[in-house]
């Protein structure tokens, strides 16, 4: 485990909390008064989804899915493991993911299309804290995200080294 000493800032909580606010109005302006279903994927998007939950309007059903992908490494495995992926009837609804951030896409990927296979959803969007554009494998973007990201290991707000690091309220890398 790197010593918190070594981390650096990278996004500030206040700067955090201004893109949310911004994506949620973004998110309002679009819904409108649509049920929305936000499918939260553990543990890193767990902060993110419940700052962006407070700040949406409209009717929210909240479910949670636990996928991995990077182990106890600082870079994706490039394969998906679906921990726990059970999701109510999601035929005919709003579905929004929202994930901490997407790196190689392999997971984004993963989840749009289990839930394209399974359901036929009224509509399906790809939400993320961050996008890490520079280190994309597949052909996938996120519909909405808050932070464009350099090629670095970060960690705070959700995000983890070891399981650790997750509660921290701003952004750092090491």
């Amino acid at each position: 485990m790197a010593n918190i000493n070594e981390l650096k800032p990278y996004i500030d909580e206040i700067v955090i909390q201004d893109g949310i606010k911004k994506l949620a109005d973004r998110l309002n302006d679009i819904y409108k008064d649509e049920e929305v279903c936000m499918v939260c994927v553990l543990k890193g998007a767990v902060m993110f989804a419940v700052d962006l939950a407070k700040n949406l309007k409209m009717p929210l059903d909240m479910q949670f899915i636990r996928l991995s992908s990077y182990g106890s490494n600082q870079t994706s495995s490039g394969k998906v493991n679906a921990v726990d992926i059970k999701l109510p009837d999601l035929n005919g609804k709003n579905v929004l993911i929202v994930e901490d951030i997407i790196d190689t896409g392999h997971t984004a990927k993963f989840l749009m299309d289990f839930i394209n296979y399974n359901f036929h959803a009224k509509s399906l969007k790809f939400c993320s804290l961050l996008d890490k554009k520079v280190r994309r494998e597949v052909d996938i973007d996120a519909d909405f995200y808050c932070f464009e990201v350099e090629d670095k290991f970060l960690v705070g707000y959700g995000l983890d080294l070891d399981d650790m690091c997750r509660n921290l309220t701003g952004i750092y890398y090491l």
